[in-house]
């Protein structure tokens, strides 16, 4: 349409909702981890926007760190805009590798996190079964580390520090290693069940703990490289802007809220299905098993904001497509375009 800026809209909205999403992690983060009021509750306590009202209004304090929540996540969400606008130059294909790249790290460090998670919490979980751990920890270290709160504080978020630092320095990972530790995990259990004799809880559970890692961390990766099964009847005829126009519209209207649903659904409350485990430090309750299944909730934030920044990212490609006159065929796919960028 004449007078309408697409590149500038699309790029805008672009960084907003990555931003946004980022905003709602925080946001959930401080108000269900460091109890802060966070804007619900703020626009509650004024009765604001069709919130019902509190039955105990907040405190003072409690007001200035709600205004100081929102003021800030509106600063972020306009400092977008603002960089939209001063960086006009780029062009909606650069912001798309550049999305496309940032949904590949946080997929690098899942996939290190859950890899280097699996391997000690398997060793720990192994010498305490043996009752071997005291011998290497002491008494002491070793009644705590029978603690979820404590495993998952010492030991499960400073290897998820580590795997930020990995997912840095080692630009590409290949799930098929994480497919070959999966089948090695099972053959190991029919070894030792059917040979030996011996099967404990926590080897069944580093075998839920990588494929459920394996089949929710990959879905980023295998939109970029085409690897989702498509219903495919009217697709493949089609010219490259009319494939635009369907991939513009299935990731504005069905890929990006589909990701939203499932982080407000499992995230919008203490006690809601993803937040709740978290919270708790969930185990099993199979005995000297594993302590990862609250991690294993947190699979599907890493779902949600992988697929969602490499929605926008696809949005934004095929937006870029629509921009370019004419019907021509000979031009770079999305695959070629951010495997080029090592993105």
């Amino acid at each position: 349409m004449p007078g309408i800026n697409t590149p500038l809209i699309s790029r805008a909205f672009g960084y907003m909702m990555v931003s946004g999403v980022f905003l709602y992690l925080i946001n959930n983060y401080l108000v269900y981890w460091q109890d802060l009021p966070g804007p619900y509750l703020l626009f509650s306590h004024y009765d604001w926007f069709g919130f019902e009202a509190l039955n105990n209004p907040l405190e003072a304090d409690q007001v200035t760190q709600g205004w100081a929540q929102v003021i800030c996540y509106l600063l972020v969400l306009v400092s977008c805009i603002g960089y939209t606008i001063k960086s006009n130059e780029r062009s909606l294909q650069q912001d798309s590798i550049r999305f496309a790249a940032l949904s590949a790290y946080i997929i690098r460090a899942a996939f290190w996190s859950v890899l280097l998670i699996g391997f000690i919490d398997m060793v720990i979980s192994f010498l305490r079964v043996e009752s071997f751990l005291e011998f290497f920890t002491g008494e002491w270290l070793t009644q705590q580390l029978g603690r979820p709160i404590f495993r998952g504080t010492f030991v499960h978020y400073p290897l998820m520090l580590v795997s930020l630092f990995f997912a840095a320095r080692f630009r590409s990972i290949s799930f098929s290693w994480l497919t070959l530790m999966c089948v090695l995990a099972e053959f190991l259990i029919v070894i030792t069940r059917f040979v030996f004799s011996y099967e404990q809880a926590y080897m069944g559970d580093v075998v839920r703990f990588w494929y459920a890692a394996l089949f929710l961390f990959a879905s980023a990766s295998a939109l970029v490289e085409e690897g989702h099964v498509r219903v495919d009847v009217l697709y493949t005829g089609f010219s490259r802007r009319k494939k635009a126009w369907f991939d513009s519209i299935g990731s504005s209207l069905l890929g990006i809220p589909i990701c939203w649903v499932i982080l407000m659904q499992g995230m919008g409350g203490r006690g809601n299905s993803l937040n709740s485990p978290l919270l708790s430090f969930e185990v099993s309750q199979s005995g000297y098993g594993m302590y990862v299944k609250y991690l294993m909730a947190a699979f599907l934030i890493v779902f949600s904001v992988s697929m969602m920044i490499q929605f926008i990212s696809y949005l934004l490609y095929n937006i870029a497509q629509l921009q370019d006159p004419g019907d021509h065929e000979d031009h770079v796919s999305y695959q070629q375009l951010v495997s080029d960028k090592g993105a």
